[in-house]
């Protein structure tokens, strides 16, 4: 449940989106609530007509009436409640939503941070998409996209088992490995028969379509990687054992995976080594 206060200022206006979906929340419980007098009132004619109480029938008619114009502002509020045009909400999605979201998730003991223009909270990576005001998770649309709710679905996310293929993922990584270390224009760092490959290239040789890439973002690759340094798993199926050695060198943000894990600490990985058995 949101705890937190978010009043953020937006185009000269006041853009909340926690606030407005609680203000909204309230509507529908008042109109709700007066709605359940008049469903009683016609159940009970329903009733007086299958018994052919007319007594009853006839007092209720005008009661009726009256609830239904006592329903009518509620209803009315309700449907009106949401405050914020297209232009607005598209804008905000793009400019200030994450602001909010990240506050939302600080004041629920949520970690989340930004890079490469998403939103890390382990296991997640959110993407936020403006134009259809909803989000993806991973490679799920969601548009359920109140910040407390989504905060909500991402503390679920954190408790789950990962699921993952750390044993596949390291094969992969192998192959690819195998197929630069023999490319005499690849770009190594160190020679000898276990030469150090940018992982930067690793990445571009799984994602040489476009359409891939598109699907398998840097930060996806480098949560793979991160998840396959934490789970144990060093040996491929042919034996190579890996490991991700830093370079001493100068190293440039296109060369670096970075990643945030459930605590907060960033993990860096930069080159990849196999060592043959």
């Amino acid at each position: 449940m949101w705890r937190g206060e978010l009043p953020a200022y937006f185009g000269g206006s006041m853009v909340n989106f926690e606030r407005a979906f609680e203000d909204l929340t309230s509507s529908c419980d008042a109109a709700v609530k007066a709605s359940r007098a008049l469903t009683s009132q016609l159940g009970q004619l329903k009733k007086a007509s299958e018994t052919g109480n007319i007594n009853t029938v006839k007092r209720l008619q005008s009661s009726i009436v009256a609830t239904l114009d006592e329903l009518a502002a509620p209803v009315k509020e309700a449907a009106n409640a949401w405050p914020y045009d297209d232009d607005t909400e598209v804008e905000y999605m793009r400019d200030g939503y994450a602001a909010e979201l990240r506050s939302v998730a600080s004041d629920n003991s949520l970690n989340i941070v930004e890079r490469d223009g998403r939103l890390i909270s382990y296991p997640s990576i959110v993407s936020i998409l403006p134009p259809e005001k909803a989000v993806r998770i991973d490679k799920k649309l969601v548009r359920t996209i109140r910040p407390s709710h989504l905060v909500g679905e991402l503390v679920k996310a954190q408790r789950k088992p990962p699921r993952t293929n750390p044993q596949g993922f390291l094969n992969t990584l192998y192959r690819e490995y195998q197929d630069l270390a023999s490319d005499s224009s690849s770009r190594m760092i160190g020679g000898g028969s276990a030469p150090v490959i940018l992982l930067a290239r690793i990445y571009d040789h799984i994602t040489a379509m476009s359409w891939v890439k598109r699907e398998y973002s840097r930060t996806d690759f480098a949560r793979d990687l991160y998840q396959l340094d934490k789970s144990g798993v060093k040996s491929a199926r042919s034996g190579a054992v890996v490991s991700f050695p830093a370079s001493t060198g100068a190293r440039s943000a296109r060369n670096l995976f970075t990643f945030v894990g459930p605590d907060g600490h960033e993990a860096k990985y930069y080159g990849i080594r196999f060592t043959e058995s």
